[in-house]
């Protein structure tokens, strides 16, 4: 087989991987969805399609330079990945899954920072708060835009940290489970796991729950290191209270049932009135951050 075609292959290879992977992920949390709260999704048949063709490009995006860097590690070296277990001490293996997790993190904190600026929310983000409320297929249901910003990391990480092959399987099965289930609506995990001292720095549901509910805080995807250091963190949400809302909304014909919890605050620290919702992009229904809470918060001392 020739290099162009072998190299062109592997994206096509990992594309079918990446997508595949997305359905069986949101399909069994949807499924557990379905067994432990029934009629959660009723409705949003419309807004789960949405979600699954978003999604499967998303797929495209993430797969094309996953799969570039895994010829390149294969045929040509490239990369940290290594596959002999003892190349590096055992006690590395935890480690650099550790600094993934926290690079992959710090990135998307940023990133998605970043995502909340008006103009930037108008054009890609606006997309993924289009699921209002999110559900277990909302997971990679971004813009083309916001989607390239997050397929580049793990592909850069590999030229600048070591892991061996299995601990970077298991932080991409971390980064699926995580991106699946913060988006379903219920709380999966063990109470300890996000309320208590191990929950002010874990992320899970409620954290990205509330970030749905007010647009301008809760920017994390594995912990709360980041929003408490900047500032924006902006505690748990309520799945119960959110659903009661959506529902009575839902039967006064209110057609945008994502708009922020009426009694919650802004990033930047300013409490909203009780009339004031997030504004809706003009033709689109979409829900744009208040200009206050896409700018960049100073750093606490």
């Amino acid at each position: 087989m020739s290099i162009p075609l072998a190299i062109l292959l592997s994206p096509v290879a990992m594309t079918v991987i990446v997508g595949v992977r997305y359905l069986l992920a949101s399909a069994g949390f949807a499924f557990a969805t379905r067994a432990r709260h029934p009629g959660l999704y009723r409705g949003l048949d419309a807004q789960i399609a949405k979600e699954i063709r978003w999604s499967l490009l998303s797929a495209a995006i993430y797969g094309i330079p996953a799969g570039i860097v895994a010829w390149g590690w294969q045929h040509r070296g490239w990369t940290q990945i290594y596959a002999q277990v003892h190349a590096y001490p055992l006690w590395y293996l935890p480690l650099s899954v550790l600094l993934y997790l926290f690079a992959h993190d710090t990135w998307f904190y940023w990133t998605h920072r970043w995502m909340h600026r008006p103009k930037w929310f108008r054009i890609a983000h606006a997309v993924h708060h289009a699921s209002r409320p999110p559900t277990a297929w909302a997971a990679m249901a971004f813009h083309p835009i916001e989607a390239l910003t997050g397929a580049v990391v793990i592909p850069l990480l590999v030229f600048l940290i070591p892991i061996h092959i299995g601990a970077l399987a298991l932080v991409l099965t971390i980064m699926t489970v995580m991106g699946v289930t913060n988006h379903m609506g219920w709380e999966m995990f063990p109470r300890f796991m996000w309320t208590g001292r191990l929950g002010g720095w874990l992320i899970t549901a409620s954290h990205h729950q509330r970030h749905h509910e007010r647009y301008g805080c809760n920017f994390g995807l594995y912990f709360r290191f980041w929003d408490r250091v900047c500032g924006t963190d902006g505690g748990l949400g309520d799945f119960e209270k959110e659903r009661a809302r959506v529902a009575r909304r839902a039967a006064r014909g209110g057609g945008d049932t994502g708009a922020g919890d009426a009694a919650g605050g802004h990033a930047d620290g300013h409490a909203r009135r009780p009339d004031q919702r997030p504004a809706l992009d003009q033709g689109r229904g979409s829900p744009v951050p208040d200009r206050g809470s896409g700018e960049l918060p100073r750093l606490h001392r």
